[in-house]
């Protein structure tokens, strides 16, 4: 809609997970250093935790792509606290029949799938996403699924990812003997004020624009507002371009974000400060 007039590519503020678009800040990037260490090292668990709308997924998504054939990655991630057991969702993560079996016969495939894997050259990585909502039990049953080995080589990497509800969740005592398997645990916090100019500036560079748009005023404002959450910048700006558009304002201006912020109250999203 707005692309042309502002002579873009694409649109630079898309919601969806894109890792095109990713923009690794220093926590972004040690959180990425810290999953690949954890893969090169067979690690069991790694766990990566932030607030909604922080990039989690965008990082993950980043990861897969840089993960070589000699991986097999399955992702859960319709989560919800009624699971007791995951190995179903987890057999259908890596598409094995898992209708009409009971748990031990479940488990034995899982086994056998591990096995034969492994002797196929290959590593075996399970990404299970808001693992926040999982309860215990569930936790625990991946755990069991982390004691498969061949001799010294895990045969299963996991992947927690969720919000910081995870973290406590971790911390329970029924779930002390999976936390003592975390190799790394990374934490993404939103981003500081001068990190949201940055990352204005790489999404609109990736949409095909290199002069700036947005005024230093209002890269301030929408650090405000957003209070440094990716997907909230992303929100607020893709709403101000339609609005800049409609009245052919170039550059956009703390005072056009204001009237955005003034109209959107209602729905409650972003608030004055």
């Amino acid at each position: 809609m707005y692309e042309a007039f502002y002579r873009l590519a694409e649109k630079p503020f898309s919601i969806q997970p894109d890792p095109d678009f990713l923009f690794m800040s220093r926590r972004h990037d040690m959180a990425y250093a810290m999953l690949e260490y954890s893969l090169a090292n067979k690690a069991g668990f790694s766990v990566i935790s932030g607030e909604i709308g922080c990039g989690k997924t965008t990082l993950i998504r980043k990861l897969l792509d840089n993960l070589g054939d000699e991986v097999l990655t399955g992702l859960v991630s319709n989560t919800h606290a009624d699971i007791a057991d995951l190995l179903e969702w987890v057999m259908l993560a890596f598409g094995q029949p898992y209708q009409g079996l009971s748990k031990v016969a479940l488990y034995d495939a899982f086994q056998q799938f591990l096995v034969a894997q492994y002797g196929a050259g290959r590593r075996v990585l399970l990404i299970v996403d808001e693992a926040q909502n999982l309860n215990p039990g569930a936790l625990e049953s991946l755990r069991m699924l982390s004691n498969i080995n061949a001799d010294k080589d895990q045969l299963l990497q996991i992947i927690l990812v969720g919000q910081p509800q995870l973290r406590d969740l971790l911390r329970r005592p029924e779930l002390r003997q999976l936390a003592q398997r975390v190799a790394a645990h990374f934490f993404i916090p939103p981003l500081e004020e001068s990190e949201v100019a940055r990352y204005i500036e790489h999404r609109l560079a990736v949409a095909g624009r290199s002069e700036a748009l947005f005024t230093p005023e209002a890269v301030t404002r929408i650090a405000q507002l957003s209070r440094g959450i990716p997907r909230s910048i992303n929100i607020l700006c893709d709403t101000v371009l339609v609005y800049g558009y409609s009245a052919e304002r170039e550059p956009i201006d703390a005072e056009l974000i204001e009237e955005v912020v003034c109209d959107q109250d209602e729905f409650g999203l972003f608030t004055r400060d």
